[in-house]
């Protein structure tokens, strides 16, 4: 028995880090998964991992800035699996990294649709479907940067991220008492694509309590927590999965 057992999930930026390896502990656990991410190579190669290994897995590839790619993974969700109980909204993207008056209106705004927009554009479709059920639980990845710390050159990506706790805490008073939980995941730094070379990591590492990255294991298995009936009573919360970082600052 898996504590996701006859769960519906859709997982965004599943196509590597902590998307995919959220993908294969959820799968591990029993739930149906609808993936996404832009790449198509890459997220059906993961679903066919998670179909290998005894798992339910769709891949639909798209841009989750779009109110159409939400609405596509829904409706896949329903057709394929019954309807939706969970939603890790995990894609996002860094953006430019500039000093605050350097950025362009351009650069402003990509970090915001993709980190904070997106994360609207995928509730306004996945609340419906989750009350059709009965209830859900919504997990958003945000991060430490913009909640706990700023850094240099990020202001973009961390008022976005901030701006998620906002989000988390609105969906939380709106659907609390229909049995819809939304939260927020903060990692620290992770060894993704997105970490950079090993200078980077190092540096990263060192900002941190335990002075090293996490695995992307590492943080799907906060997600789970949060995703899971373990969590039934934890809705418009930040849980910071971030190795001490927030703790030393």
């Amino acid at each position: 028995m898996g504590v996701l057992d006859n769960k519906v999930a859709i997982i965004s930026g599943a196509s590597s880090g902590i998307g995919k390896a959220a993908a294969h502990l959820f799968a591990q656990e029993g739930a149906s998964l609808i993936l996404n991410a832009r790449g198509q190579q890459a997220l059906e190669r993961a679903a066919a991992e998670i179909r290998a290994g005894g798992g339910k897995a769709i891949a639909i590839s798209g841009d989750v800035e779009l109110a159409g790619t939400h609405a596509e993974l829904v409706d896949e969700a329903k057709s394929r699996f019954g309807g939706v109980d969970i939603a890790f909204n995990n894609a996002g993207m860094v953006g430019a990294i500039k000093p605050l008056a350097e950025l362009s209106v351009e650069d402003w705004q990509a970090a915001l649709t993709s980190n904070l927009t997106a994360a609207f554009l995928a509730s306004r479709v996945q609340i419906p479907a989750m009350l059709a059920r009965g209830g859900g639980a919504i997990v958003f990845t945000s991060s430490f940067v913009g909640t706990s710390v700023g850094l240099p050159g990020m202001g973009a990506y961390a008022a976005a991220k901030a701006g998620l706790m906002g989000l988390v805490k609105s969906i939380a008073a709106d659907y609390g008492a229909k049995n819809i939980r939304a939260n927020a995941l903060l990692p620290g730094g992770t060894d993704t694509g997105m970490a950079g070379d090993q200078a980077q990591k190092d540096w990263a590492a060192s900002l941190h309590a335990m002075k090293r990255i996490a695995e992307p294991d590492e943080i799907a298995r906060a997600a789970l927590f949060l995703a899971s009936p373990a969590a039934s009573f934890v809705t418009g919360s930040a849980l910071y999965a971030d190795g001490g970082n927030s703790a030393v600052k």
